[in-house]
């Protein structure tokens, strides 16, 4: 869905002034791998030591500083949750940020390697979540929840439409890793690859 929504940007021929911030998470090393960033500044993340929660504020404060620009965040279930509250500040300040929730149920990059390396013992990743729809318009915001490969690029064009904020709970597969992956104190000749390259469209189920 990421990729989608740079195809849909690069379609309208607005993927040069598209600015993605990210969280902190498997979403934020996705994203550097599906959307294309070919102009400086247009990717916006607190990087490797990074803060869970960063990206809903920082995207308020992008959007207030490049008003011309389409922003959007792009955030995991466990992140957003720390500064969700900052959907009011969005909503006072009459910001249209694009909200994408990469919603896997787990603390997904932690999970990752309680999987890889501690046989899926997964303790303290599990993660329970709001309704996130119903959150979203509590404060008076369009929301979807999108559970079909085939939904994705309809909402992304509908939500860049809307003339107000919007935010999408993309409901995905809870065990997706991100790779390569580096275990620690493993060599980069060393990484961990894909097992099964996985090639999706939108027409996939």
């Amino acid at each position: 869905m990421i990729h989608d929504i740079w195809r849909e940007a690069q379609a309208a021929g607005r993927e040069k002034d598209t600015i993605i911030v990210t969280d902190v998470g498997q979403h934020q090393m996705w994203e550097a791998q599906y959307f294309k960033h070919e102009v400086p500044r247009s990717l916006v993340t607190s990087g490797g030591l990074g803060t869970m929660g960063f990206a809903l504020p920082a995207a308020i404060g992008v959007k207030a500083a490049r008003p011309e620009a389409e922003v959007w965040a792009v955030v995991g279930d466990g992140g957003f949750q720390m500064t969700m509250a900052e959907l009011a500040t969005m909503v006072q300040e009459n910001l249209k940020v694009n909200i994408a929730i990469i919603n896997n149920g787990y603390l997904g990059m932690v999970r990752q390697w309680q999987e890889f390396f501690y046989d899926r013992n997964y303790e303290a990743t599990p993660l329970l979540s709001p309704n996130f729809v119903k959150l979203a318009d509590a404060y008076g915001i369009r929301s979807v929840a999108v559970t079909q490969r085939s939904e994705v690029v309809p909402t992304v064009q509908a939500t860049r439409k809307h003339n107000g904020p919007v935010l999408i709970d993309f409901q995905v597969e809870q065990e997706d890793s991100v790779y390569p992956m580096v275990a620690a104190g493993a060599s980069l000749h060393e990484m961990i690859r894909r097992p099964n390259p996985l090639e999706e469209t939108a027409t996939d189920a």
